[in-house]
């Protein structure tokens, strides 16, 4: 698992290196604004770390496929917007989607993995619809999304690191630590919902 984790890391590092060739100003300058925008909302950055402690409760394959559909499923909803598609809700979505990840990490319940994958995903189309409708006009489409896809992988990575770090500190308290922070993402979302 762990050359998986490393694979996929230089892979971002070599796209996001390719992305910064290009001699456009409107190509590097939509990479970057693809990249920080999951990092210029709280309710962005919790759900996705989010999604990554819950890939690391639920362990093997789920912490490869469960943050792998979030981020296909994100690329879809941004290219909806892109081409001017509608979804319902957006930003409920996307509140929900922190008070319902935190719940489910809170909870600390293991889940089939095709069942996270499938809650991530639905829930990842209102994070990627954002993305898409955010994007600034002079922004090249496709580097945008890589921009975006690229850090929301980097957030599902912290939300693993963490877990991991954790139980490297201490694997009995690890779990019930994962799980209060669970309950503080959920906590702060439902704070998000009122403000």
């Amino acid at each position: 698992m762990n050359r998986l984790f490393f694979s996929v890391a230089a892979a971002g590092m070599l796209l996001a290196t390719s992305a910064f060739a290009h001699t456009g100003v409107d190509s590097v300058h939509g990479f970057a604004a693809g990249f920080g925008h999951p990092f210029a909302g709280l309710d962005h950055i919790l759900a996705m770390v989010a999604v990554g402690v819950l890939a690391a409760q639920l362990g093997g394959k789920a912490m490869a496929y469960v943050p792998a559909s979030f981020v296909v499923m994100m690329l879809v909803g941004g290219l909806v917007a892109m081409v001017g598609g509608t979804v319902p809700f957006v930003e409920l979505g996307i509140v929900g989607s922190v008070i319902l990840l935190g719940a489910v990490v809170a909870f600390g319940r293991q889940m089939p993995v095709l069942g996270a994958m499938a809650l991530v995903g639905v829930l990842a189309i209102f994070h990627g619809f954002a993305h898409g409708l955010e994007m600034p006009v002079n922004a090249e489409g496709s580097l945008y999304a890589l921009g975006f896809a690229l850090a929301t992988t980097m957030l599902h990575l912290a939300g693993l690191g963490i877990s991991f770090a954790l139980k490297q500190l201490d694997e009995k308290i690890a779990p019930l630590a994962l799980r209060i922070g669970g309950g503080a993402v959920g906590t702060a979302g439902v704070a998000l919902l009122v403000l």
